[in-house]
């Protein structure tokens, strides 16, 4: 098996069992295991496409219980946000490198959209680490501006779910229709930010021969799995210790970024 989709394979169907339990980290540390073999806004626009995929699967299962109202609020101004926050991440990803180092044989490169996306990564990564983030709660009434906030920081990193969840839990929902909206809110993102990824595709190819796409979809499947298995062990772990491997993964995948090693 190639590399590449060893490493980014094992990575999603890790990733997305954990998901399960912390309810994001998908799409952020599945980012930078796809930015070893592309460029980051290259990197971000393949997770986008696992991302979706395996939230229209839950919508399948959950999707039932959403609340439209809430939906309304909080994912329409977020997919509007995600636009814009998508074409800002094209723009980062024009810029010159900031500083290029060698170690070894070996040359990196800190670009400003590295130095930004891996900042962001670990400042999300208080919400898995940090007591009083974790159990951060909004009230209901800035909904919108959670979709907004959200939405952006979803086109522009690919890292929606943490403050999705802060806004939606304090909407009064029950725990399924909770699931169920933050399910559906996610793929409206994920659609609005790949109208804006798109055109990346079409001219990336993996070690000069392969499609993404082969390697997209490898990934998606194996993202499948890895929620399968994870619903299978959902009796055996706690959140708590999710929430800290996902938040320790999240930190040294920021560090990566910022530092050029990715």
């Amino acid at each position: 098996m190639n590399p590449e989709y060893l490493i980014v394979c094992s990575v999603a169907v890790l990733v997305s069992g954990l998901t399960l339990f912390s309810g994001f980290g998908l799409g952020t540390v599945l980012m930078p295991a796809f930015a070893l073999f592309f460029p980051v806004h290259i990197a971000i626009a393949a997770t986008a496409v696992v991302h979706l995929s395996n939230n229209i699967f839950k919508v399948i299962l959950v999707g039932k219980n959403a609340d439209w109202e809430v939906i309304r609020r909080f994912a329409l101004p977020g997919a509007a946000a995600a636009i814009f926050g998508a074409m800002v991440l094209n723009l980062f990803a024009t810029a010159q490198p900031l500083f290029v180092y060698q170690i070894g044989d070996q040359t990196h490169y800190i670009t400003m959209v590295k130095l930004v996306i891996g900042i962001l990564i670990i400042v999300f990564a208080g919400f898995e680490l940090i007591p009083r983030l974790v159990n951060l709660e909004i009230d209901r009434k800035y909904l919108i501006h959670g979709g907004i906030l959200s939405g952006f920081f979803g086109g522009l990193s690919g890292n929606q779910g943490a403050l999705r969840s802060a806004f939606l839990i304090k909407a009064g929902l029950s725990k399924e229709t909770f699931v169920g909206t933050g399910t559906v809110s996610a793929v409206i993102v994920d659609v609005a930010r790949l109208l804006v990824y798109g055109a990346s595709f079409h001219t990336v190819k993996i070690a000069g021969t392969s499609d993404i796409w082969g390697l997209v979809g490898a990934a998606t499947a194996a993202a499948f799995l890895g929620s399968f298995i994870g619903a299978r062990m959902l009796k055996k772990i706690t959140l708590p210790l999710i929430q800290k491997i996902v938040g320790a993964m999240m930190v040294l995948a920021g560090i990566g970024m910022v530092t050029g090693l990715f």
